[in-house]
């Protein structure tokens, strides 16, 4: 497997989907990273591993690779559960939680 196919999940940060909606083609390290001698910053000689390629769609992503020859892993997003709450809800006399 040369690269896997997924659609980033939320950041913790933000309420909203907004950077969640492009799917991502991402290449797998092909060795560990190590500490430089002199200044002791981590890195490796592969620079594939800083390439992230977004796509619109997971079809095109996949015909990305196989275009190229790579091997892929197509990682399907989880569904978001949306629970509607109310505002009376908070102040409801039998309240769980």
């Amino acid at each position: 497997m040369d690269v896997k196919i997924y659609q980033p999940a939320k950041n913790a940060m933000q309420s909203g989907i907004g950077n969640t909606k492009k799917w991502v083609l991402e290449f797998e390290p092909v060795a560990a990273v190590k500490p430089e001698e002199l200044m002791g910053w981590v890195g490796g000689g592969n620079t594939r591993n800083q390439l992230r390629m977004k796509f619109a769609t997971k079809e095109d992503a996949i015909r990305f690779a196989e275009r190229k020859g790579l091997g892929y892993q197509v990682i399907e997003p989880h569904k978001r559960r949306v629970r509607p709450k109310n505002y009376a809800d908070n102040f409801a006399f039998n309240r769980v939680g």
